[in-house]
C-alpha cells in the first residue's frame, strides 16, 4: 500500500492526519440489544468496530490511551435479506453451562448496507501502517463482508469550532443532544474471556443522509470528501489511564 502524501500549504489547516479510506460491498452493525427476531442494521458503525478493525489490521489487541479517532460513514442502499442462523443449545449441570450437540436452524430477516465507505482519520502513525499490511482480513460487521483499502493519504484538516455538517458519524449524546437515533454503545471491549464491554454510553447516531446538523458545543474538523465539506468529530481515547 502506498501513502500519498499531500503537499499541505494552507495557512488555515490547523491538524494533519491520516485519512484512510475502506470500502466494502457490504455491512451491517447489529443494535446491541437484539438477540433474536428482526435484525436490524445501525447507520453508522459504532466505535468499538471500527476499534475491531484497526486490531485486525495490527494483528493484536491494541490499548488505546492518549489516542484521537475520527471516521465518516456513508453507504449507497439499504435492504433486507433472508439469513439462516444455527441456535445451539445449552446444558446445566451442577459443574456449569456447557454446548449440547443438540443444533437447531433459524432462518431471520437481517437488514444490511451496500456500496459502504468508511473513512477513517488518526494522527498515530503506528496505526496508520497497520493498514499498510494488514495482519488479518478486515470486516464491517459479519465475516462475508470483506473491506478493502482504497486509500491512506495525509490531509489537512480546519478546526471548526461552529461545525454545521455534522453527518455519517456517532457523537456522544450527553452534553451535545444532538439529533440522530440514540443508542448505548461501548466504545471497546476488554481482551479477557468472557470480553467485557468499557466506556458505554450514550450517542447520536447520524446518517449520511441525514440533513446538515449543527453544533456550537463541538470542536469538529473540516475535510472534503468528493467535492462534500464533512465535520469530523474526534474521539478522545484514554481506556487504560
Amino acid at each position: 500500500m502506498i501513502v500519498i502524501v499531500n503537499k499541505l500549504k494552507d495557512k488555515w489547516i490547523n491538524m494533519k492526519a491520516y485519512r484512510i479510506k475502506l470500502s466494502s460491498w457490504t455491512a451491517s452493525f447489529r443494535y446491541p440489544n437484539l438477540i433474536s427476531g428482526f435484525q436490524p442494521t445501525l447507520d453508522v458503525p459504532p466505535l468499538s468496530t471500527v476499534l475491531g478493525l484497526i486490531n485486525a489490521a495490527a494483528g493484536h489487541y491494541v490499548a488505546y490511551s492518549g489516542i484521537y479517532i475520527g471516521y465518516y460513514f456513508e453507504y449507497g442502499a439499504k435492504a433486507i435479506d433472508l439469513e439462516t442462523i444455527y441456535q445451539v443449545e445449552l446444558k446445566t449441570t451442577k459443574l456449569g453451562s456447557y454446548p449440547s450437540n443438540i443444533i437447531k436452524p433459524n432462518v431471520i430477516n437481517r437488514e444490511f448496507l451496500y456500496d459502504c465507505k468508511l473513512y477513517v482519520y488518526v494522527q498515530d502513525i503506528t496505526i496508520m501502517e497497520y493498514f499498510q499490511k494488514p495482519y488479518y482480513s478486515l470486516v464491517l460487521g459479519r465475516s462475508s463482508d470483506l473491506v478493502s483499502i482504497d486509500s491512506i493519504e495525509e490531509v489537512g484538516l480546519i478546526e471548526n469550532s461552529t461545525p454545521n455538517n455534522l453527518k455519517g458519524q456517532i457523537i456522544p449524546f450527553t452534553e451535545n443532544y444532538l439529533p440522530g437515533e440514540i443508542q448505548a454503545l461501548p466504545k471497546y471491549f476488554t481482551n479477557t474471556i468472557p470480553r467485557k464491554n468499557i466506556g458505554t454510553e450514550p450517542y447520536s447516531i447520524i446518517s449520511h443522509i441525514s440533513n446538515n446538523i449543527g453544533s456550537d458545543n463541538i470542536i469538529a474538523y473540516t475535510d472534503a470528501i468528493d467535492d462534500k465539506k464533512i465535520d469530523i468529530y474526534f474521539h478522545h481515547l484514554n481506556f487504560f489511564n
